[in-house]
């Protein structure tokens, strides 16, 4: 199979890059970014409403039950453990970019 790809100018390559969105083009919103933002105040309000529940239980609410304090404390937990996995992913990620050879 034979691919004929035609020769680009710089000026015309570039045109085709923004038209594809490589370089010049702007930043998508709700990119990569505001996931992570998101997914971390989402970690941080499940923590904070764990420790909330706990204390409530500590001053023998009774509104709150124990189970249902250690059901939240659970679910801070695999947030925070699922969030620790994807920043050491991303260290890593930048570690290997950034040792490739040029």
């Amino acid at each position: 199979m034979d691919l004929k790809i035609p020769a680009l100018s710089p000026a015309q390559l570039g045109t085709q890059l923004t038209k594809v969105g490589g370089a010049g083009t702007a930043p998508v919103a709700g990119g990569f970014g505001q996931a992570l933002q998101s997914a971390l105040q989402s970690v941080s309000s499940a923590q904070n409403h764990s420790s909330q529940l706990q204390r409530e239980v500590q001053l023998e609410n009774p509104a709150v039950s124990l189970e249902q304090t250690m059901l939240a404390m659970q679910k801070a937990q695999i947030g925070f453990q699922a969030t620790l996995q994807v920043r050491n992913r991303l260290v890593q990620a930048y570690s290997d970019v950034m040792n490739m050879q040029v």
